[in-house]
This record gives structure tokens, sequence and C-alpha cells, in this order.
């Protein structure tokens, strides 16, 4: 009986593995010259391309990824972003976490499994190499066979970012200058890697002074047009990959359904527009059921930032519509940057689909963090916990792995805050530490993260924060006003949270998440702003690294690991 049992769990797995392939690209990063938003700027590129190749493949497939560093002074990494890396944390593309950066002409291996679909996205995770281009689309289809719980007649990609004209080496001497240089506010909206800098498509509707674009012969910068056959149901996959602007998406004329968020399906609900943050997509179904001799405005505008950037604009272009007829109507407003009702009201929205995994009743250990701007020897800083992070040579993968104590700080940084910290004013200290320590958590166990905004160095200021988790979904439990308190984990969502990898703290506000420590390796959990990253905004997470199995040589050779494998 035992070995029919034996060769029929072979014979499933067989069958699994025949629908499964390997998909194989080699890669190369480099500088070049492009013109995102008609204006020459120098990018981050792959094999030439901005934004980088789409990678498009089946669930249970494995990716391959060659990539060669091209870059003349300046390491690189790329981070998988929504994808947990199950049995391969080396892979996850963040240095001196799980590897280390890839030196200037040296090729690394990127090898991992796409085990669920969804829409997913990859960018650079060292330095501010995501601000400066280096970014593209990962979408993951069903596997052979199987069927999304939602029907649609066809498929639109749109990857966002926002863009700058000052250099992200700039960027960064600012931020780690004293008095800090702020980034400001970009320049540019990017729809596919495409914008239209001090123009507008809708001159006419807007600023009578700002002329109407001149794009003719610029194809770097033409609008990246969304062509669709009336009467259709289509899926719209949305990633935003921004540096720093929250966004709200609108089509005109046109309600969107929801029913897919980070890669998890989400009980189907409608919206007339949709915020999205940094980090984070989704999937919507869009219906083309409006006059079909006309064109619309698709428009993306900021949102919890006070907008200094004009909206970004392309145009819904229903066959055979010439595309180059303009909507004859004004682009839909973005909502105000400053209606968090609104933002509130879209994000407590989204419940997992009926059927979906539920977390577990109790968790084993709370960890709660403050966000908090701080100074450190008087250079601005972003911390956690009174902590701002600072990532050590070695990466800790390899440290942890082998037994480095002296790789980084040994001491854990608290799971809380002095509970009489007052989170509505500036801080009566402003001073912080650096370090970089790690939570170690045991593995298997239930882990509750309650995220606390609290006011910046300015008085009354509390800014937007969406943080990612690598490695892991989490569920999404709720969101408070004020400081976290006893009891309100009596108002968690047990029943139906989203599952996640990004979600957003609001200001002067808390946000509630459950994961399972059920992933060995060392995971980054960081707010998904580029300069807040860069300024020490994130926290680290190690669970069960003597459970990884070998590890690539390449992956550490560098630091302290680097010298124990020679």
């Amino acid at each position: 009986m035992d070995v029919v049992l034996c060769c029929i769990i072979a014979l499933c797995l067989v069958q699994v593995s025949l629908g499964a392939k390997a998909r194989h690209f080699k890669w190369e990063v480099e500088y070049m010259y492009r013109s995102p938003d008609c204006v020459e700027h120098i990018v981050l590129g792959i094999n030439g391309q901005f934004p980088g190749p789409t990678i498009r493949a089946k669930a249970g497939d494995t990716i391959v990824v060659e990539l060669t560093n091209k870059l003349h002074t300046e390491g690189v990494v790329i981070h998988w972003h929504g994808i947990r890396q199950l049995g391969t944390p080396w892979a996850d593309g963040t240095a001196s976490i799980s590897q280390c950066a890839i030196n200037p002409g040296d090729t690394f291996k990127y090898r991992f499994k796409v085990d669920r679909p969804g829409t997913y996205f990859y960018h650079g995770h060292y330095g501010m190499q995501r601000s400066a281009g280096l970014y593209g689309s990962l979408i993951v289809d069903m596997a052979e066979g199987e069927k999304e719980p939602f029907h649609y007649d066809g498929e639109l990609n749109l990857l966002l970012s926002d863009w700058w004209h000052k250099g992200v080496h700039e960027q960064e001497v600012g931020l780690s200058s004293i008095p800090m240089r702020w980034i400001g506010e970009p320049q540019s909206l990017l729809i596919n890697g495409r914008g239209q800098y001090n123009c507008s498509m809708a001159a006419k509707f807007s600023d009578p002074a700002i002329g109407q674009c001149k794009l003719r012969g610029n194809e770097q910068c033409a609008p990246h047009i969304l062509k669709v056959h009336p009467n259709k149901t289509y899926r719209l996959r949305i990633a935003s990959t921004t540096a720093l602007a929250s966004l709200n998406l609108a089509i005109q004329g046109h309600k969107m359904v929801v029913v897919e968020a980070d890669g998890n399906h989400v009980q189907p609900f409608v919206v007339s527009d949709l915020d999205i943050y940094s980090g984070e997509s989704y999937s919507v179904l869009l219906t083309t059921d409006q006059k079909p001799f006309r064109n619309y405005w698709v428009s993306i505008g900021v949102r919890a930032r006070e907008p200094k950037t004009r909206q970004a604009l392309t145009i819904l272009n229903y066959s055979p519509t010439s595309a180059s007829k303009i909507p004859t109507s004004q682009p839909p407003v973005t909502p105000a940057w400053n209606d968090y009702n609104h933002n509130k009201a879209f994000t407590k929205s989204i419940y997992a689909l009926m059927g979906s995994p539920k977390p577990p009743e109790t968790s084993h250990r709370q960890i709660i963090l403050l966000n908090t701007q701080n100074r450190v020897n008087g250079f601005v800083k972003w911390s956690i916990n009174n902590v701002s992070l600072v990532l050590p040579p070695t990466p800790y993968l390899g440290s942890i792995k082998f037994g480095l104590t002296n790789a980084f700080d040994q001491k854990s940084p608290p799971d809380n805050f002095d509970s009489s910290y007052d989170i509505m004013k500036p801080a009566a200290n402003q001073n912080s530490t650096q370090g970089s320590g790690i939570y170690t958590i045991t593995l298997n166990t239930t882990v509750d993260v309650i995220l606390q905004n609290a006011n910046a160095l300015a008085k009354g200021l509390s800014e937007v924060h969406p943080w990612h988790l690598h490695g892991h979904d989490f569920w999404v439990l709720g969101y408070g006003e004020g400081k976290f308190k006893d009891g309100d984990d009596k108002t968690f969502n047990l029943k139906n949270p989203p599952l996640r990898n990004t979600v957003v703290i609001f200001p002067y506000g808390w946000t509630a998440l459950r994961f399972v420590a059920d992933n060995p390796g060392v995971w980054a959990f960081h707010c998904h702003i580029e300069p807040h990253l860069h300024m020490g905004m994130g926290v680290v997470f190690a669970e069960g690294v003597h459970r990884v199995g070998q590890i690539p040589r390449q992956a550490l050779a560098c630091g302290l690991t680097g010298n124990k494998l020679n």
C-alpha cells in the first residue's frame, strides 16, 4: 500500500514539474542617456532598455537571471519585489542583508521559483538605484490548467514611477549633509517609463501658459497609449515603484473593480479612483462600455504630499478611434493631497477573497515599531524605536550562518518604545542612535507588528509611510488613530484580513499586521520611500538561518564572510 501511495505522489510531482519551466535571462546593467520626460538625463537601464525588460512566467516556474554589472564605479543588486524566495533567501537581492553587492564587471546568477501568480516588479536595492531607474515589471500568470476567479478579455500593464532631474548621487550627498538637503518633489511622474516635463497634453483644460507637448520624434517620452476595443473587459495591472510619491489613478468615465492586491485575490469592490503607495500592486477590471468613438483620459496624480508635480496623463484609446484624438473634456481631478479620509476609505475597503488563508487566532510575539524623524550627530535620520538602521559590510545571511558575532551589533533593537512618548508632538529629545542590530524570531512562530506613526521633527507634521516586508506576506489586521493601546487588539479583523507585502501607516496613526515566520532567512522590513530607507528607516528580521541550505559562494564573497570563504 505504501509503495502504491509513493508512486501516486511521485506521479503527481512529475505532472507538476512537467508544467513548470526554467526561464533564462542574461542582463547587463549600465548607465545610459534617455529622455524619460522629454528632458535628456542619465538613467540606469538593463540591456539598453528603460524600464528594464518585463519578466513573464507561470506559477511554479524557475527564473534564472545572469546579471552583469556594467557600472564602472558602484555595485548593484536587484530585489524581486513580492517574490517570497522560499528556499532561496540569498536571491532576495538586498545588499548587506541577503548578499554582497555585485562588483563592477562581475556577474551574479539569481535563481528562484515564482510560486504564486500575481502582479509584481523588480528594482535595485543598493544605494538609491531605484530612483535612478533600475526597475521593471514581473508578471506571474496562473499555472497551466488553473484559472483566475474572474474573467477578462485582454490585459494592460502600468508601471508607475517618479522622476528627478537631479542625479541620485547628488541626492544621496544632500541627504547625508549638514544641513540636510532634501531631494524635493519629483519633476515628473512616469507611466511605463514615460512622462512629460513642463508641458501638458491637456493644456487648454489646466494651465493655458503651459503649451501642449511637442512629442513628435521623441518616442522615449511619448505617452504609453492604452489601446482597447469596445465592450470588452480588461485586466489592468498596476504597480508603483515610486521613490517618494503616493499616487492616485483614475480613468475618465470608467469605474474599476479591484480584484488583486500584492499578488493576492481580494473581495471585488468598485472604485472611481485608486490610491497606490510605493511598493504596492493591484489588478483592476476595466469594462470598455463608454462611447466607442471617443478617447478617455487616464490620470495619475500625487497624494499625501503637497503636489508640486504635474499630473501624468495618457489616453485610453478605443479602437478604431485614432490615438491622436485628444479627449474633449477635462481629465479626472486627483483628490486633495491631504484628504486622508479618501485614502482611508479605499484602504479599509480591501478584504481577502472568500476562501483565502486566515491568520492564526493569536500571536507569540508583539513588536511595536515607532517611526520617528531624529538627529544623529547633527544629521537628520529616520529611526525605529530610536535606532536608525545602518547596514554592515558583511551580509547578515552569511554572518549569522557562520556565527560571525563581530559582524554586526549583537544587541537586538527594542520590541517597544517608552509609553510616555507623545506621538502628537516633536520629541523633547530629538537625538537618536545608529545601529545594525536585528530582530531574531523563532522559526514557525506568529508575530504581530504594530507600525506606530508619530510627529516628525517639524511641528504639526506626520508623514505617510508605506512599509514593505521581504520574504513573507502578512495579514493586515487593522488601522487606528493616535497611539496604539491595550485593548486595540480586540478590534483586529481575524475574519477576512487581506494578505499583502506592503502596507501604509497614516499620519498620527497605527497599522497592525501579523505574519508567520516560516521562511528561513534574513529579511528586510522597511519604509519603501527611497530616501527614508537611505536615512535609516528600516529593521531586519532573522528566522531559522540554521535551516538555510547551501548559499552560493559569490553571494557572500565580501566582508568577514569573504575572508572565511578564502
